[in-house]
């Protein structure tokens, strides 16, 4: 029920930037037990995004560079006006609700991986997806964008040996304060 309100709000921003495209974006995500399945967000970048990446990253090393050790950039030119408001409030993130209900997702676990970035997961791949995927975890709450693919790794491992129900409770805490004080996004 509260994504209905939301979704129209962002309707209505996305037509008056000018905005055209699909309000959700979705995206395979790899789930627990290495299930693949589909991810939910409000769009926030341009349409055909994935293409765009592949021609900046060719034509920036810096940027391929940064892209490389945390896996987004921070100055990302894909990112629409209406995406920069839905990101840095954290609100893109809302339509995994659906994924929590679906059983896909948890609130709190490892943050789902791209399925281009599972070789780079190597060895954690089997600790890391034995856990449900969550909307938050321990990276969203140390760092978020600001932490490298390698610490987001040793955080879910973190997450994987030492997951009880108070830490989840307390790291739903944290994100709630982190996306009130609106930390770490990008």
């Amino acid at each position: 029920m509260v994504l209905i309100p939301l979704t129209i709000a962002v309707w209505i921003a996305n037509k008056l930037s000018k905005e055209n495209g699909p309000i959700f974006y979705t995206q395979e995500r790899i789930g627990q037990d290495g299930k693949i399945f589909k991810m939910y967000k409000y769009r926030s970048m341009v349409i055909g995004a994935d293409e765009k990446l592949k021609e900046y990253l060719q034509e920036n090393e810096e940027a391929r560079e940064e892209y490389k050790k945390y896996k987004k950039l921070k100055n990302d030119p894909r990112i629409t006006k209406i995406g920069k408001i839905l990101r840095k409030t954290s609100l893109d993130e809302f339509p995994q609700f659906i994924n929590v209900l679906k059983g896909d997702m948890s609130l709190v676990g490892p943050r789902p991986y791209l399925l281009r970035e599972k070789e780079e997961i190597n060895g954690f791949f089997k600790y890391i997806t034995s856990c449900k995927p969550g909307i938050t975890g321990l990276w969203q709450t140390r760092g978020r964008s600001n932490t490298t693919f390698t610490d987001r790794l040793t955080m879910d491992m973190e997450y994987y040996y030492n997951h009880t129900l108070k830490t989840d409770i307390k790291l739903i805490y944290k994100t709630v304060k982190n996306v009130i004080k609106k930390e770490g996004a990008i």
